[in-house]
């Protein structure tokens, strides 16, 4: 499944970057870009965990960012 999501307080484009390799670490992610410039997050992601996923991609966000907001 993929999907796009609005970033809130996403502050710098190296932090993005951190992000992105976060992301793709996980268990069950087949891409995933996050864009500093139009402060959004893509991702692939298995469908039968998705929601677990996402629950993971947050908490890797907020280690990196920890003001950043994935808008779902």
């Amino acid at each position: 499944m993929k999907k796009r999501y609005k970033l809130t307080d996403l502050d710098c484009a190296n932090c993005a970057a951190k992000m992105e390799a976060a992301i793709k670490k996980i268990d069950g992610v087949h891409d995933a870009t996050v864009s500093f410039m139009a402060q959004k997050l893509t991702i692939d992601a298995d469908d039968a965990r998705f929601d677990a996923i996402m629950k993971e991609v947050v908490e890797a966000c907020r280690k990196v960012e920890p003001d950043c907001v994935v808008n779902m």
